[in-house]
C-alpha cells in the first residue's frame, strides 16, 4: 500500500483512502476488491501469490501485470501449478508480462504444493486467523498497522506448512486485501458487509 494523503475526494465526488485515489487502476481495485471478503482456495492462492510477487515492488506494478500473471499461472489453479516442473520455471522466467524472479516463481509453485497438502484447504486455514471485526475503522493511514499478532501467527502457520515469501507484513497485506480485516479509513465511501 502506498501511503499518500489519508482521504482523497476524487473527481467523482467520492472520498477514498488516499492510496486508492492515485490512479484509475488503484481506484478500481480499492472500490471493487480491496477489503472485500474473499474465499475459495484458488482465489486466495492467487492473492497470496501476488502479495509475494509484490514484495519489494509497487502494488501498482502487480495490478498492471495481473492479467499476464493469470495467463502465466493457469488462472492460479492450485492443482495445475502444483504440477509445474523445471520447464515451467524456465517458461515463466522468459515471460516478460510477469515479474521474472526465480525465487518468487519457485515459491509460487512450492506454495501451490503446500496448499494442496492442507487437509482443511487454504481458505479455511487463512480465515482461521481473521481477527474479530472492529466496530471502528482507522481514522488515518498512520493508524493502520503493517503487522499484527494475527498476521504474525498466520505467517508462522504458513511457513510451518511449507509456504515461502509469507512473512508477517505480507500476511497482513493479504488479510487486508481479502477482507479478513477492514482497513478502509473512516470517511471512505466503501462500505463493506461484515465477513461471514
Amino acid at each position: 500500500m502506498d501511503a499518500v494523503n489519508d482521504l482523497v475526494t476524487g473527481a467523482d465526488g467520492l472520498a477514498r483512502c488516499g492510496w486508492g485515489a492515485g490512479t484509475p487502476d488503484y481506484a478500481a481495485y480499492h472500490d471493487g476488491e480491496w477489503g472485500r471478503p474473499l474465499r475459495g482456495d484458488d482465489a486466495l492462492y492467487e492473492r497470496i501469490t501476488l502479495e509475494a510477487f509484490q514484495s519489494g515492488l509497487s502494488w501498482l506494478t502487480i495490478l498492471r501485470k495481473r492479467a499476464a500473471f493469470r495467463r502465466a499461472f493457469d488462472d492460479f489453479r492450485i492443482t495445475t501449478v502444483a504440477g509445474y516442473g523445471e520447464a515451467d520455471v524456465t517458461r515463466l522466467l522468459g515471460d516478460a508480462g510477469i515479474v521474472r524472479n526465480r525465487a518468487k516463481i519457485e515459491a509460487a509453485i512450492a506454495n501451490a504444493r503446500a496448499a494442496l497438502d492442507l487437509p482443511e484447504g487454504l481458505s479455511a486455514l487463512l480465515w482461521s486467523f481473521a481477527p474479530p471485526a472492529r466496530s471502528i475503522r482507522p481514522g488515518r493511514l498512520a493508524d493502520v498497522p503493517a503487522v499484527t499478532p494475527e498476521s504474525t501467527a498466520l505467517a508462522r502457520a504458513l511457513k510451518k506448512h511449507g509456504f515461502r515469501f509469507v512473512g508477517p507484513t505480507t500476511a497482513y497485506a493479504l488479510m487486508q486485501a481479502t477482507g479478513m480485516v477492514d482497513d478502509h479509513l473512516a470517511g471512505c465511501h466503501v462500505v463493506l458487509a461484515p465477513a461471514a
